[in-house]
């Protein structure tokens, strides 16, 4: 049974389809990439999934029981981490970390054992008796983990965990986030495309409020549209004309090089293999062909395939 499932879900703000019947389901364990352009959805889902907005219409459960039916019980499951990481500069990390302790309730041995936990996965003992207000933002987004995990959540969502960050802090969190996701379910958005490579097992992409992608981050970027550069050298002309005929291929860009050569790159399908067909074209129309090499998707690339188009909405 999927941990975490959306069916059909809704938003509307003030007559604004922010998210557009939504559906997927999430595993446990898996640690997934929820990516778009600003304005998508993203996190507007994401406070849907958290309870802090409700949905119009449709349906999310956990461990399939509706939130709306089960909500006390599913805000112990899950932990949070919002977009702007909002925090009490003037408190301690320890004062603050206990607050959290008691607004989740815990006691004892259990509160104890949970924050040493989540100081110690986070890394922040050494500023644990800090100032919040005095911290480096690499420190303040551990801090916002640590919050988020301190009850030990099965599911965490984590809104921009490493917006604004150098790139050595964003080493360090993708580095932890991975570490929290081998004995948890993460949801994580981000615009560092780079990070769901080295992070996650799985993509969902979202454009306009509507799912657009969603499976293995590898695959997805077979599917996506690839392209292959050539130069030749022929009579006459017809050449992109020509290119345009073979199967798969769904554009065309042709010029002429300085040396007198044609420079075309062609794109196609996902998982088309032009060269075979380039070849074969080529010795039938006499054309010298001097230079190919496939130019495959990348991760980028495939979002911008994906979301081809989208603006940033309210």
């Amino acid at each position: 049974m999927a941990l975490l499932s959306l069916e059909r879900v809704c938003k509307r703000f003030d007559g604004v389809t922010a998210v557009d019947s939504v559906s997927f389901a999430v595993d446990p364990g898996q640690v997934v990439g929820f990516l778009g352009p600003n304005g998508a959805g993203k996190s507007t889902t994401m406070r849907m999934i958290t309870q802090f907005y409700e949905p119009d219409s449709g349906e999310i459960r956990l461990d399939g029981v509706p939130l709306a039916d089960a909500a006390r019980e599913a805000k112990r499951r899950i932990g949070y981490l919002a977009e702007n990481n909002p925090q009490y500069d003037d408190m301690l990390v320890a004062d603050y970390l206990a607050f959290i302790a008691d607004l989740r309730e815990l006691a004892g041995l259990t509160r104890r054992q949970a924050l040493d936990a989540a100081i110690t996965g986070t890394g922040i003992e050494s500023v644990y008796y800090r100032p919040i207000g005095e911290l480096s933002k690499g420190f303040r987004q551990r801090v916002g983990l640590a919050q988020a995990m301190l009850h030990r959540p099965d599911l965490l969502v984590l809104d921009e965990p490493t917006e604004g960050l150098d790139p050595n802090q964003r080493v360090e969190i993708r580095r932890l986030i991975a570490t929290l996701g081998r004995d948890r379910t993460v949801i994580l958005s981000t615009h560092v495309l780079s990070e769901v490579q080295h992070t996650c097992s799985r993509l969902l992409v979202i454009s306009r409020g509507k799912i657009v992608a969603d499976g293995p981050v590898d695959r997805l970027i077979q599917q996506a549209e690839g392209a292959v550069a050539i130069a030749v050298e022929a009579a006459g002309t017809g050449i992109a004309e020509a290119l345009r005929e073979l199967p798969g291929v769904r554009r065309v860009e042709a010029g002429r090089a300085a040396d007198g050569r044609v420079a075309v790159t062609l794109t196609a399908d996902g998982g088309t293999d032009l060269r075979p067909e380039i070849f074969g074209l080529a010795k039938s129309r006499g054309w010298t062909l001097y230079e190919l090499h496939e130019e495959r998707a990348s991760l980028e690339e495939l979002f911008r395939q994906l979301t081809r188009g989208d603006a940033a909405d309210a």
